[in-house]
């Protein structure tokens, strides 16, 4: 829920907090710019409501960042919102991601290219383990998710068992049991 006291964003705006996210952030610290931008910086989301939104966009199809995108702006601005939004976060930084892998291609040879790309990925390492923790710290201490989450490691790393048959079947039993308990 945003405070009250707060506007709420246009579109427009929308549009270029979006496309200033998705031109200055680095791989997977998409999301933590976010949380920094729409909970700590404007205060326009509470931060349950922001780990709420992440929680959903990361269990739908897609790229978690881009459906993060649409829930903020469906959220504060309605379906105009989604749309700039979902704009904001795509369309720019295509544009200079073919720009870059244009010059990336011309400058491949030079090892300074590799290295400041250590860099930027190093970067968002750091993002996204800031992210994990801050959403680490929110998630109450419960015996169930705990042992859904011993479990898939288990069926994943120790068993080897395939990774979509084994979250469509703890996910499945996680989301029937979470909604048995609401």
């Amino acid at each position: 829920m945003s405070e009250p006291d707060v506007p709420r964003p246009t579109p427009l705006q929308l549009f270029l907090i979006f496309a200033r996210i998705g031109l200055t952030s680095f791989g997977g610290g998409l999301s933590g710019w976010m949380l920094r931008e729409f909970v700590q910086r404007r205060r326009l989301l509470s931060e349950e409501d922001f780990l709420n939104g992440l929680s959903i966009a990361q269990a739908l199809p897609g790229v978690n960042v881009t459906n993060m995108a649409i829930w903020i702006g469906y959220r504060l601005a309605g379906r105009a919102g989604a749309a700039a939004s979902w704009l904001g976060i795509v369309v720019p930084a295509a544009i200079v991601i073919v720009l870059i892998g244009s010059a990336f291609a011309w400058i491949s040879g030079y090892e300074l290219s590799h290295v400041a790309l250590d860099g930027a990925a190093a970067a968002a390492i750091g993002l996204s383990l800031a992210m994990g923790l801050t959403a680490a710290r929110r998630v109450p201490r419960r015996i169930f998710p705990l042992a859904v989450m011993a479990a898939t490691f288990i069926a994943v790393v120790v068993l080897h068992w395939p990774l979509l048959w084994t979250v469509l079947g703890i996910g499945s039993l996680s989301v029937a049991v979470a909604y048995h308990q609401a």
